[in-house]
């Protein structure tokens, strides 16, 4: 069963733990003065990050003098409500091609909805090209609410995150249970934007074959676990019922049948609470309801390599509403409290990434005018 509610004593051992924690490391500011930035990726073979930003830009700080510099060639985007360029990855054949994918809030017939795309990447040029439309989300709705949206590439897979566009009708004709949709899912595809034969509902009447699992609410975090065939995602709750979840092929995580929180608007429970025995995918983390100690979800890495010593293995996920990273210990499917890192800086955390030379922790905050930064072991 999930943690849900913490007691006292678990309150002042966080404290504790990220006082320690707190110590441990150093922030140093890297870029600063950037526009509601969205994600962040390594390019390959170098320290330079490409940066989205929901304002439709397209962003890469060089780390060789610390500068940045705009990319022509983004995606037309809907920036309107929650939309605009979100996420980004590179191909793993990016060396050899310069693909790098992205996802983003597109206009289309019925009003937006989330797109995965493919662009060349031309670091001399500085520009973005020939940009293809691989797979969008349908239908498109009139909503600016809950697009998703996060991009894993896994072996041969890329597994995309979408939202559920901000439905208020919770019960079983909610779009998250509607599975001719992928709203409110995890989609799975072939790296040309192709259904792969082997996702669990191809060939079923009336259901959408890229659905590799549903009845999510907003997936703003997804990550590969390192060395296992593992793919989390913390996805946001409606008022608390915030939720970490290890994905499973087909399987249905409950929105808005099962959830720990509460109506936004009534703040009534409107569902049971999720269980073992109730059929869906249970969370292996979850927070109870209400606002004050929630954890609205935004990007999300493992920590890899050494340079955080005890820290390796352990899971960070970005928090909006709380404005701090969360450092979450993990062993199999236990899931600590989290260490509240950054915590004294005031900014709301959109995407956390390592670097995969030094194995530090590189996080941009959003909003306007805002950082990109760098965590760093303490005298490093």
């Amino acid at each position: 069963m999930p943690r849900t509610l913490r007691t006292a004593t678990a309150l002042a051992a966080l404290l504790a733990a990220t006082q320690l924690h707190a110590a441990e490391y150093e922030v140093e500011i890297l870029a600063e003065g950037l526009d509601r930035p969205w994600g962040m990726a390594f390019l390959p073979g170098s320290e330079d990050i490409l940066i989205t930003g929901r304002n439709g830009a397209l962003t890469l700080w060089n780390a060789g003098d610390g500068s940045t510099v705009a990319i022509d060639g983004a995606p037309d985007v809907d920036n309107r409500g929650q939309g605009g360029l979100l996420d980004i990855e590179p191909a793993p054949d990016f060396a050899e091609t310069g693909h790098v994918f992205l996802t983003w809030v597109a206009q289309v017939d019925g009003g937006s909805t989330t797109s995965l795309g493919r662009g060349t990447f031309d670091r001399d040029a500085g520009t973005l090209r020939d940009v293809e439309t691989l797979f969008q989300v349908s239908p498109g709705l009139d909503s600016g609410g809950h697009f998703g949206s996060r991009i894993v590439i896994h072996g041969e897979h890329i597994f995309v995150s979408t939202g559920d566009r901000n439905f208020k009708n919770f019960g079983p004709d909610h779009i998250a249970q509607d599975r001719s949709s992928e709203n409110g899912a995890v989609v799975r595809l072939n790296l040309d934007g192709s259904v792969p034969d082997d996702n669990p509902f191809v060939g079923e009447d009336g259901v959408a074959p890229a659905i590799w699992s549903y009845g999510h609410r907003n997936i703003q975090a997804m990550a590969a676990r390192p060395d296992t065939d593992e793919i989390w995602l913390a996805e946001h709750g409606e008022s608390g019922g915030d939720e970490i979840n290890i994905v499973e092929r087909g399987g249905n995580f409950g929105w808005p049948l099962v959830h720990f929180g509460v109506d936004y608007r009534t703040g009534q429970p409107f569902a049971d609470q999720p269980s073992e025995e109730d059929g869906f995918v249970t969370p292996v983390f979850a927070w109870g309801p209400g606002r004050d100690d929630n954890f609205p979800p935004s990007g999300m890495a493992w920590v890899t390599g050494d340079a955080f010593g005890d820290w390796e293995g352990r899971l960070l996920v970005g928090n909006l509403r709380h404005r701090y990273l969360g450092l979450f210990e993990v062993n199999g499917r236990g899931v600590s409290e989290p260490t509240r890192l950054l915590a004294d800086q005031g900014w709301r955390i959109r995407d956390v990434v390592i670097g995969p030379e030094d194995g530090f922790i590189y996080v941009i905050a959003d909003g306007e005018d805002v950082p990109l930064v760098r965590l760093r072991p303490a005298g490093d």
